[in-house]
């Protein structure tokens, strides 16, 4: 397995497979065990990254790399911030032999994919998933965040007593990340406080797609910030602005955020755009 040396001087692994022109895909790591039954429950799929590799890997070049992993074992209160993420992702590509390439993440890897076409020319392609290219909810993740960031400050002073988590229901979640890991995601929401996404389009030049479920909106109790964090709404809204603007829209009917991230569905899109753009 090769390695890249990230921002903070810490080493990453990543994996390459198939041949073909190149994609950068930040997905995780296959999980086992009662782990990857508490991920079921929830309905994700414990062996996500794998799931996408296998269903790429005979027409690209896939890299692929668990960056969201990576920062949950060494995180990085202080300095993950947008341009870090980006060196961080274009290191993993120079360390891959990979002048050019595509890029698809979702979520806030999505979020991450635009921020890096934005710091970039050595983009073939941009798949952002789970995530609108317009109007995207950074202030209300910057709440979430930060409420995640308080309830572990607290948990350390008071470590709350277990108790049931219900699957679906955010409300009967304990948190169990540290305060460290819940610092840099506050830390990168922050530097995205001031980010015009509309204005930042026309530095955009490379083939892009968007993909999210048409039911992506996901509301938080008062614990975790008591906000909307709406992904689909956006896109529906300016689904013409955007093509207008030049990305690619598809939109899965009915799915959730959860949902709409499995290889079942996303597989089907991704492949034949990607055949057809790069």
């Amino acid at each position: 397995m090769a390695s890249a040396t990230l921002h903070d001087g810490s080493m990453i692994e990543f994996e390459v497979h198939g041949d073909g022109p190149v994609l950068l895909l930040p997905a995780p790591a296959p999980v086992e065990g009662p782990k990857a039954e508490a991920m079921r429950a929830w309905g994700a799929d414990p062996a996500l990254g794998r799931s996408l590799t296998d269903g790429l890997r005979d027409h690209f070049r896939v890299v692929t790399v668990d960056y969201e992993g990576h920062v949950m074992a060494h995180p990085k209160p202080d300095t993950l911030t947008p341009a870090n993420a980006a060196r961080d992702l274009l290191a993993v590509a120079d360390a891959a032999g990979a002048d050019r390439f595509a890029y698809y993440g979702y979520s806030w890897l999505g979020l991450l994919g635009q921020q890096l076409a934005l710091r970039t020319d050595r983009l073939s392609a941009l798949v952002m998933g789970g995530y609108p290219p317009v109007g995207g909810p950074y202030a209300a993740m910057l709440a979430v965040t930060t409420a995640a960031h308080a309830a572990s400050l607290a948990a350390v002073q008071n470590p709350p007593a277990p108790t049931e988590t219900v699957p679906g229901d955010w409300s009967t979640v304990s948190v169990t990340t540290t305060v460290d890991q819940t610092r840099q995601f506050v830390t990168l929401y922050e530097a995205l406080r001031d980010f015009d996404d509309r204005a930042a389009q026309p530095s955009l030049t490379c083939p892009r797609l968007c993909v999210v479920g048409s039911a992506d909106t996901m509301d938080y109790a008062e614990q975790w910030g008591g906000v909307t964090v709406d992904i689909a709404g956006p896109v529906l809204r300016e689904r013409t602005d955007l093509e207008a603007l030049g990305w690619d829209v598809a939109v899965l009917d009915g799915l959730d955020h959860m949902q709409a991230m499995q290889a079942a569905v996303v597989l089907p899109v991704l492949r034949p755009w990607l055949a057809a753009t790069i």
